[in-house]
């Protein structure tokens, strides 16, 4: 049976989760506003609504590309995603210095990620 797959409303502040079958474009938006909702992935676990830093922290990963999906069929998990703004500017911080962004925020190491060959 296919798992069902996050989204979120980041102005609103809502993840909902939507199954397989409802979830082709203009299967329904967000349910506060109507607005367009961001797949995010079957392993995602949203914050609380009134943390708003998490939200932030959050919207700067889905803004990165980076997304919660399962990396195995074990349900292991998407890896190291930063939860607070300090953990993104930490790992921005590396991406100024010619890391892609992505990659820099998806290291659990602030300085972890190796240089470019």
């Amino acid at each position: 049976m296919p798992r069902r797959s996050h989204f979120v409303c980041l102005p609103r502040r809502v993840s909902v989760k939507k199954a397989p079958e409802r979830q082709q474009a203009g299967a329904g938006g967000c349910p506060r506003r109507g607005g367009e909702l961001i797949d995010v992935g079957t392993a995602f676990a949203a914050p609380r609504r009134a943390d708003t830093a998490a939200w932030r922290a959050l919207s700067a990963v889905l803004y990165a590309g980076l997304r919660f999906h399962s990396s195995d069929c074990m349900g292991s998990g998407p890896g190291y995603r930063p939860r607070t703004p300090r953990e993104v500017r930490i790992r921005l911080a590396n991406a100024a210095t010619g890391f892609p962004v992505a990659r820099a925020l998806a290291c659990p190491e602030p300085g972890g990620v190796s240089r470019p060959a």
